[in-house]
C-alpha cells in the first residue's frame, strides 16, 4: 500500500509540472490585454511647450563667430549692459569666441507646482561648433500665451565629442544640441481642478469605435452605468457620486482588450514595411522572379617575354551570367490567409523588402488585400 501511495504522489507530481510549464508558456492564442491608462488621456489633462531664447557661456572657442552672428553680439552686449557693464563703445573689438545664442525648449508637464523642475533642451541657432561644457544662463520660458513659466540655467551635457586636425575631423552625436536634467525651475502653475470635476472625458489615443466600447463596457460593469461612449475616441465619465480622483485611479488600472484595424504601412524610402495581425488577403497566386543579366569586365595584362621585343598589351576579358529566375515558384494563397501565412509565403519565394512593396501594391490593386493600404 506505501508503494502505490508513492506511484499515485509521484503522478501527481508530474501531472503538476506539466500544469506549471504549461501556465508559464505563452499563450498565442489569447489576445493581448492592457491598461486602460496606456491607451487614454484625461481631457484637459496635458503638457504645454514652453520656448525661450538664451545665452551659452564658457565654451572653448567653439562658440558664435560675432562678426558672423549679430544677434549673439547685440544680445551679450545688452546682458553685459543690464549687470552694469556699459561697452557701446568698444563693441567693435568685442571678438570672443566663447559664447553662442541657443534657443531653449521643455515641456511643462500636467499637476506641475511652483519650485517644481523640468528638463530642458538647448540646441545653438548660430555658428557655433559645439556647446559641449557650456552653462547655460539665467533664461525665461515663455508659452504660446506669452507668460513666462518657467525659468531655465544650469551646465549642459551634449553627449557629444568632435575632434579636427588639419587634413581630418571626426563627430560623434549632435555637439551644438544638449540638454540639462532638472534645468529649469517652474514659475507659474497651469490652474486644473482634478477633485471638483463633475464628469470628465477619456480620449482614446487610437480611436476605435470597438476598443471605446469595450473600454465603456468594463468601465460600467465594476462602476455602474458612470460611462457614456459619445464616439469612437471620447468616453464620457460620470464623477458626480464619487470621488473623481480615486475612482479615475482605479478606472486607470482596469484592463480591455484593444481592437486593431487592418492596417499596411509602406515607407519606400527605407524598404520598411508594417502589417497589423488583422489583415487578410483573399485567395491569389503570386509569382516573383526576373531575368537578370550581369556582365563583368576583368581585362588581363600580357607581358612579352625576358630580352624580347614585343610590347604590352591589354587583353580584354568579359564574363557574361544570366539568371532567369527559374528557381522561383509560383504560390497560391487561400482566401482568409494571415499575416503570418502571407510573411512565410512570400518568404519562401526568397522576396525581400522592395519587391514585397510591389506585390502588396500589387495585390491592393488587384482588390485581395482586405486591409487598409498607407504608403509613405
Amino acid at each position: 500500500m506505501p508503494h502505490q501511495c508513492h506511484h499515485i504522489v509521484k503522478r501527481l507530481g508530474i501531472f503538476f509540472a506539466i500544469f506549471l510549464l504549461c501556465s508559464l508558456l505563452p499563450c498565442h492564442s489569447r489576445a493581448a490585454t492592457v491598461r486602460i491608462k496606456d491607451i487614454t488621456d484625461m481631457e484637459g489633462v496635458r503638457s504645454n511647450q514652453l520656448i525661450g531664447y538664451g545665452l551659452v557661456v564658457g565654451l572653448n572657442g567653439s562658440g558664435d563667430r560675432l562678426t558672423n552672428s549679430i544677434f549673439t553680439r547685440e544680445t551679450l552686449i545688452s546682458m553685459l549692459n543690464r549687470l552694469g557693464v556699459n561697452i557701446r563703445d568698444q563693441e567693435r573689438q568685442l571678438q570672443t569666441h566663447d559664447v553662442a545664442a541657443v534657443m531653449v525648449t521643455a515641456d511643462l508637464p500636467p499637476f506641475a507646482h511652483g519650485g517644481n523642475r523640468i528638463d530642458v533642451t538647448i540646441s545653438a541657432v548660430g555658428d557655433a561648433t559645439s556647446l559641449t561644457g557650456g552653462t547655460l544662463l539665467v533664461t525665461p520660458l515663455m508659452a504660446a500665451d506669452g507668460e513666462v513659466y518657467a525659468v531655465a540655467q544650469g551646465s549642459m551635457v551634449t553627449n557629444a565629442f568632435s575632434a579636427r586636425g588639419a587634413a581630418a575631423s571626426i563627430t560623434r552625436n549632435v555637439p551644438t544640441s544638449g540638454h540639462i536634467a532638472n534645468g529649469a525651475i517652474v514659475e507659474r502653475e497651469v490652474p486644473f481642478n482634478l477633485k471638483n470635476r463633475q464628469n470628465l472625458h477619456l480620449s482614446l489615443r487610437n480611436p476605435d469605435l470597438t476598443t471605446a466600447s469595450r473600454i465603456s463596457a468594463v468601465i460600467n460593469r465594476t462602476f455602474g452605468h458612470i460611462a457614456t461612449l459619445e464616439d469612437p475616441r471620447t468616453i464620457n465619465i460620470d464623477l458626480s457620486n464619487s470621488d473623481p480622483v480615486s475612482t479615475l485611479a482605479r478606472i486607470g488600472d482596469l484592463t480591455v482588450t484593444p481592437d486593431t484595424p487592418a492596417k499596411v504601412i509602406i515607407d519606400e524610402a527605407s524598404g520598411t514595411i508594417i502589417m497589423g495581425a488583422n489583415v487578410r488577403i483573399s485567395t491569389i497566386a503570386i509569382a516573383q522572379g526576373n531575368l537578370t543579366v550581369q556582365v563583368t569586365e576583368t581585362p588581363a595584362v600580357s607581358q612579352p617575354g625576358p630580352f624580347g621585343n614585343g610590347q604590352t598589351a591589354v587583353v580584354p576579358r568579359t564574363n557574361v551570367a544570366v539568371d532567369t529566375g527559374h528557381n522561383h515558384h509560383l504560390t497560391v494563397m487561400p482566401s482568409g490567409t494571415t499575416l503570418h501565412d502571407l510573411v512565410a509565403g512570400l518568404n519562401a519565394l526568397g522576396v525581400g523588402p522592395r519587391d514585397l512593396i510591389s506585390i502588396l501594391q500589387a495585390i491592393k490593386a488587384d482588390g485581395a488585400l482586405q486591409a487598409e493600404l498607407e504608403i509613405r
